[in-house]
């Protein structure tokens, strides 16, 4: 089993129990109905990035575990495409309610006094200087979640590369092998074809006295 991918798996299992808990537990409190709803968006996100890189890292692994894993990633796609639509229920209940405190705080004749109005005002740009600097900090969040899946990637690739890069030393040092195996064959043909030129001068030089004594014999006749 890969240890990228079961840190990764960790991860995502802790991520989506705390969301489960979060869309289940309610506040009357305005601060901490914006906390939560910008927290489920976060967890969301980081979710689904983490699925993108548990699905590389099991494209990376032999043939054997990389269809286990992704077995087991199509599942995790199931129970995130479901959390998605428990947290837009409980996001859309959220806004509502938000929309429905609006309306009623605008409603002309109301019990405000105007002193409360105006820190209502104040209140509401304070919000929305906090929902800019949040949506602000997402998106360098967003930038950093890119930014780290393509250092993944990388680290994948080299992985990939430095594999490779093993399996041509394994090769050539089977060449070597195999080139000294043979240069070993050659030497051993190149020294018997040496004693065995040694043999056959031999052998002709015997012959060739033969021949001249057996014409001194006859040419003494």
């Amino acid at each position: 089993m890969s240890e990228i991918f079961d840190g990764y798996e960790r991860q995502f299992c802790e991520l989506c129990t705390h969301i489960k808990k979060r869309c289940k537990s309610v506040s009357s409190n305005e601060t901490e109905k914006k906390q939560k709803y910008d927290e489920l968006k976060t967890g969301l996100d980081q979710a689904e990035s983490l699925i993108r890189r548990m699905d590389l890292e099991a494209r990376t692994l032999i043939p054997p575990l990389k269809i286990a894993l992704l077995t087991k990633l199509r599942e995790y796609k199931s129970d995130l495409n479901v959390l998605k639509r428990e947290a837009k229920n409980f996001l859309v209940s959220i806004d509502s309610l938000s929309a429905r405190n609006e309306l009623i705080d605008s409603r002309p004749g109301g019990l405000q006094s105007r002193f409360e109005a105006d820190q209502r005002d104040r209140l509401v740009n304070a919000t929305d200087r906090i929902n800019r600097s949040g949506e602000k900090v997402k998106e360098s969040r967003r930038q950093l979640i890119e930014t780290e899946d393509l250092g993944v990637r990388i680290l994948q690739d080299l992985h990939v590369q430095h594999q490779t890069l093993l399996h041509t030393q394994q090769m050539m040092h089977g060449v070597d092998t195999n080139i000294a195996k043979s240069s070993r064959l050659l030497s051993s043909m190149s020294q018997r074809f040496e004693k065995h030129k040694y043999i056959m001068t031999g052998i002709i030089a015997v012959l060739f006295l033969a021949i001249m004594f057996v014409i001194y014999i006859k040419s003494h006749k």
